[in-house]
């Protein structure tokens, strides 16, 4: 393994003097995902270097290299009893866990237990000049005033390349359990906001097809408690229908449609623009599939009036930029961190904001 990272590292250290702008790739399972910029661009693939690096249940820690394939990852955790907690997806089957951490996606359980930055420990990251550097975790503290093992979750590979990745995983819940109502949209809103000021073992919600799901985990005595306070159907097919939502197999996410992905405050009203939406997290992500004469800047802009950010998910358009604009403050503070890890700007380019 230490012959990959040199072959990583030598490229690296040649392309930035070159210049030459790099396509960090680990299985390609989000190739959709961001802006199009530069997924043409020299790949770095990282899918080689892979393998679990250490692993002790009972300090619940598990350490991987960046191209261990996240479906291997999660068979090991399970046959200890044990989970990435905040549900990272795999769209289809080939997600790494580099790929999981730089893109920062987190599944149905994200807002009950946290997002995939609040379990990252530490990282090794080989950074645009080639040098290993390792932050947080059993390794050495974070420097500059960064928490760097954070900053690395999301980022898309603009500042680096993820080689290990430590993480803190969680014991599976001994049961689960989802119920159903029938609802329209603004009385899913306000049963969700209900279960939220409630002590509930409530580890999912998802509104879909008019029709509220929301799963509680936890010991037997505790969902059994919480059934009969909520009410609500048992739904049988529980686990494939989780599944379905955070790898988006469930019909809502199929076809060509555009998908735009909204976070807003709970308590936002529901999306007035026409389109089909489905709502997740106790209100706090909203899934909007926009109809065929959407406006961009009208998704945007009521977005902004809720207090949220809108990404463009899905269906990409080279006029409207995948995420949110950042502002001009914010934006200083990303294109300073860039400068700082990639200075010769050789990783990712454009692929998370086109200022950098």
């Amino acid at each position: 393994m230490e012959t990959i990272v040199e072959q990583l590292t030598e490229y690296v250290v040649k392309a930035n003097e070159n210049k030459q702008a790099l396509c960090i790739r680990g299985g390609g399972s989000k190739d959709f995902y961001g802006n199009p910029k530069g997924l043409h661009d020299s790949k770095l693939e990282t899918g080689p270097y892979r393998g679990i690096v250490d692993y002790d249940p009972t300090e619940l820690v598990v350490s991987a290299r960046a191209g261990t394939p996240l479906n291997e990852l999660e068979s090991l955790l399970s046959e200890h009893g044990q989970m990435l907690a905040f549900e990272p997806p795999d769209f289809n089957g080939t997600t790494t866990l580099g790929g999981c951490i730089a893109s920062g996606l987190s599944g149905p359980r994200r807002a009950y237990t946290g997002a995939a930055r609040d379990f990252v420990l530490g990282i090794k990251l080989l950074d645009g000049q080639g040098r290993i550097l390792n932050f947080g975790g059993r390794v050495m503290k974070n420097v500059a005033g960064y928490d760097v093992s954070r900053l690395m979750t999301g980022a898309m590979g603009t500042l680096g390349v993820l080689l290990e990745v430590s993480l803190k995983v969680l014991p599976k819940p001994e049961s689960e359990r989802t119920l159903c109502f029938e609802l329209p949209v603004e009385q899913a809103l306000e049963t969700m906001r209900r279960c939220a000021g409630k002590t509930l073992p409530v580890s999912a919600s998802c509104h879909i097809d008019r029709r509220l799901y929301i799963r509680l985990s936890g010991i037997e005595s505790a969902i059994d408690a919480a059934h009969v306070k909520l009410g609500g159907d048992e739904f049988g097919d529980s686990l494939s229908f989780w599944e379905s939502i955070k790898n988006q197999t469930h019909p809502f996410f199929s076809g060509n449609k555009r998908l735009w992905r909204l976070s807003l405050k709970p308590t936002a009203p529901p999306f007035s623009i026409t389109g089909e939406q489905a709502i997740e997290w106790g209100g706090a992500l909203r899934w909007f599939a926009a109809a065929k004469d959407y406006d961009a800047t009208a998704v945007r802009a009521q977005t902004e009036k809720a207090g949220g950010h809108a990404t463009l998910f899905r269906g990409k358009d080279p006029n409207i930029p995948v995420f949110h604009p950042l502002p001009p403050s914010l934006l200083k503070i990303h294109q300073r961190l860039k400068r700082q890890f990639d200075p010769a700007g050789i990783f990712n380019p454009q692929r998370l904001f086109p200022e950098f």
